[in-house]
């Protein structure tokens, strides 16, 4: 028989046969391991943020040799400089990454411009140096934060999203407790040396988990070359239907792994022809800024605003109050960063199910309300004081870390479900890649806005009316948030108590 008449489907051809699975596909597409490493990132992101806290003022004072009447307007401007960077490149990021094919790429660049910032802060001898250094920091918590939170709902779903945000941000919190401490151990036994090289190590481990993740969309491409035996090839022996790492069914890449999966979309939500048909620019390119005038999503916008602000007011406030009123080094002010995120360790995960229990807007008044007249009570420090002042000092910044714990998950949850709804209703709006990367863009641009306003709010109170007077300002901005959390952002079941979604 000549060749031309050999049965073909003796020998199948070499091309047509599906490409063989990366290896360890199951592990590295797990849910486990997708969470497990955007976390890793956060923490990465964290750990070398707060690592430098309180380092700044003595870096300030001992490598650049500034008066001592400049160093809280530069640790203060230095703070504001990360998170401004942030704002700027957060809708930037969020609108490529929908725009790249891949999650995965854009982390691994945000990672790059890390570990370029760790050798600026290493070497610099410039306060230009230490700018560039944080600015290049504000850039890669962007990516890391809308990136790997667009990729955490993907896997998770919204619906999920309040357990594993308490979770991560007690993760997050952990790096933000031990690297202030560690940081100023370091710094005073070795100088920036052992800064940098604690920092370089952590950089490569992120590197590598974000190295090895395979996305949800990528291992779906084999199980869409499974066969009607519903095996898939997931290298020596096959995986079986009920032990694949995805479920077996028609989803794509923007269907929640785990989330709940509603019946049919709220009319509530469905925009009108006037607003699916808007001309601007903005509206066409970035189909997330329509949804503004939406009540919960401003609502939700500004709890997470309130919070950065805190952090804010903390990071830039405590080093230079403890120098000033204590005469604390700067072992001893990272210490006090342990009072303020203790109690994150327990109180994340626990916000976080109560988020998913009973509804953002629950932990988020409760959240503020219980910060309203915690933080008032720093009028009543003498300052400076002796050790009674400084026990108070501990307790009070526990206190708050309890509030700030409390109110981690609310804003990217209620503004996931709000979002996800629209989605839901106006499919035509986000297109195929749906709206996470432009809502936490959008989400980041704002929180960051507020991690750059509260050091030089701060910085301006504390000078202007003193320490305890500038966290009564503080009280009062959490009294009002408690109170516009209560009234627009969503209750029990998605809205039901709303009327008709207001303003869209």
């Amino acid at each position: 028989m000549s060749p031309a008449l050999r049965p073909t489907t003796a020998q199948p051809a070499v091309e047509n046969e599906p490409p063989p699975p990366p290896t360890g596909l199951r592990w590295r597409s797990s849910r486990w391991f997708i969470v497990s490493t955007v976390g890793m990132g956060i923490f990465t992101d964290m750990v070398l943020y707060c690592l430098i806290v309180p380092v700044l003022p003595f870096m300030l004072q001992d490598r650049i040799h500034l008066p001592a009447d400049q160093i809280q307007s530069q640790v203060s401007n230095l703070l504001a400089v990360y998170a401004a960077a942030s704002v700027v490149s957060s809708p930037i990021t969020g609108l490529l990454a929908d725009r790249w094919t891949s999650r995965q790429m854009p982390f691994l660049l945000g990672l790059s411009s890390l570990l370029i910032a760790t050798f600026l802060l290493a070497l610099g001898q410039t306060i230009a140096a230490l700018v560039v250094a944080r600015a290049l920091q504000g850039l890669s918590a962007a990516v890391v934060w809308v990136v790997g939170l667009a990729l955490l709902v993907e896997t998770v779903g919204s619906d999920n999203m309040g357990a594993v945000i308490g979770s991560i941000y007690s993760l997050m919190t952990v790096g933000g407790l031990i690297s202030p401490v560690l940081g100023g151990i370091l710094y005073r036994e070795t100088g920036y040396t052992g800064v940098f090289g604690i920092s370089v190590a952590i950089v490569l481990i992120d590197f590598i988990m974000r190295l090895l993740v395979i996305e949800r969309k990528v291992a779906m491409q084999y199980e869409q070359q499974e066969t009607s035996t519903a095996k898939l090839p997931y290298g020596p022996g096959s995986i079986s239907r009920e032990t694949a790492p995805f479920p077996f069914n028609d989803t794509n890449e923007n269907t929640p792994l785990l989330g709940r999966q509603h019946p049919k979309p709220d009319p509530r939500y469905r925009l009108s022809a006037k607003h699916l048909s808007k001309k601007s620019f903005l509206a066409r390119h970035v189909p997330i800024l329509v949804l503004l005038p939406n009540p919960r999503l401003l609502t939700s916008l500004l709890v997470g605003f309130v919070q950065a602000l805190l952090f804010g007011t903390f990071d830039s406030t405590i080093p230079v109050a403890a120098k000033e009123n204590y005469g604390f080094n700067s072992l001893r002010a990272g210490l006090l960063f342990l009072s303020l995120g203790s109690f994150d360790l327990f109180m994340g995960p626990l916000a976080g199910w109560a988020v998913d229990r009973f509804s953002p807007r629950v932990v988020a008044v409760v959240g503020y309300a219980w910060l309203t007249p915690v933080l008032s009570l720093f009028q009543l420090l003498a300052v400076p004081g002796g050790g009674h002042e400084i026990a108070v000092y501990c307790v009070l910044l526990s206190l708050c870390g309890i509030g700030i714990a409390i109110v981690n998950a609310p804003s990217l949850v209620e503004a996931g479900l709000v979002v996800d709804r629209f989605h839901e209703a106006n499919p035509e709006l986000f297109g195929a890649r749906g709206p996470h990367a432009q809502l936490y863009g959008l989400n980041s641009m704002i929180w960051n806005l507020g991690l750059a306003v509260g050091p030089l709010v701060a910085g301006w109170l504390k000078t202007w009316l003193g320490y305890g007077n500038m966290m009564a300002v503080m009280a009062a901005v959490c009294g009002v948030t408690a109170v516009l959390s209560f009234f627009f952002m969503g209750r029990k079941g998605d809205g039901e108590d709303f009327e008709e979604v207001g303003g869209v």
